[in-house]
């Protein structure tokens, strides 16, 4: 039981990043390369929120929120002045130095050795340490942004967004500005990262750089890709891929000694099959030229 509410978990955690990177790859046309810096910088303030300044969970997630918004600053500035391939360099430069941030500045985060002993959520006296209550509260939050989600791909808001990303020129030919919208993007996208990281530090109860690295957001990036670009039912089945396959393949019966290679090699085939024969994903409706 508990191992199926751990893969839930980890479930709610990557469909919160997808739908945060679909909002900027699939609705903006923005490939960002440092999703896994928004989301290891909320992860880190929520900690040190949590354990340096003894704040609430809900101080220490509207916290990792709003610092999440301020350090977004330079991919807005990269978003306004830079298109496709130029962007997605400058956002993989902004990766890299939020890592070695992470990794180097030793006095806050403890480098490579990373911070432990995370409270567990505790909420309206509600103390959610156990495994049962803590998906209950990971279900909830997960609700709740997958229905802000949902709400903003009914609203006029999501087709600027479209706009921005299908043709900046007509959209400044009906009066309204690209940057606006770029910017409303990545500040969204960024703030919802923030909750996926807090969510995996208060989980797990220890943090360490290795888990937001360039990889990371290149994981993030697939996820989106395989399920699908510009819908939120392909974040879902993207999410949903990539959490639970590696887990079947566990009960394939292989030699203990060529277990993890044969099911990495597996995965990867399933993967080009997807790339080959579903190029827009499980549900997607665009794609990069």
């Amino acid at each position: 039981m508990n191992y199926l509410l751990h893969i839930l978990i980890m479930c709610e955690i990557y469909l919160i990043l997808a739908l945060a990177m679909n909002l900027l790859a699939g609705y903006s046309g923005l490939l960002s390369l440092s999703q896994a810096a928004f989301y290891g910088i909320g992860a880190y303030v929520a900690a040190l929120l949590l354990i340096q300044a003894g704040a609430s969970f809900t101080l220490s997630l509207f916290g990792a929120i709003a610092f999440n918004l301020i350090v977004c600053l330079p991919v807005v500035w990269f978003a306004i002045r830079l298109r496709d391939l130029f962007f997605a360099l400058a956002t993989l430069a902004w990766q890299i130095i939020v890592f070695a941030v992470l990794y180097n500045w030793t006095a806050f985060t403890n480098g490579p050795f990373g911070i432990t002993g995370i409270p567990k959520p505790e909420l309206f006296g509600l103390y959610f340490s156990s495994l049962p209550v803590f998906t209950v509260l990971g279900s909830i939050i997960t609700l709740l942004v997958l229905l802000f989600f949902m709400g903003l791909h009914k609203t006029p808001l999501s087709r600027f967004f479209q706009g921005v990303r299908d043709d900046q020129l007509a959209m400044m030919s009906f009066g309204k500005k690209p940057a606006y919208f770029k910017t409303l993007a990545v500040v969204i996208s960024s703030g919802v990262s923030a909750i996926a990281g807090v969510l995996f530090a208060t989980y797990f109860s220890y943090i360490d750089p290795t888990s937001f690295t360039l990889d990371e957001s290149i994981l993030i990036i697939s996820i989106v890709l395989i399920g699908g670009l510009g819908t939120i039912k392909g974040s879902v089945a993207g999410a949903l891929f990539y959490v639970l396959l590696p887990e079947l393949l566990r009960f394939i019966n292989i030699p203990d000694t060529i277990a993890a290679n044969l099911r990495m090699m597996i995965y990867a085939t399933v993967l080009i099959m997807v790339v080959m024969y579903r190029p827009y994903g499980f549900y997607g409706k665009y794609t990069f030229e």
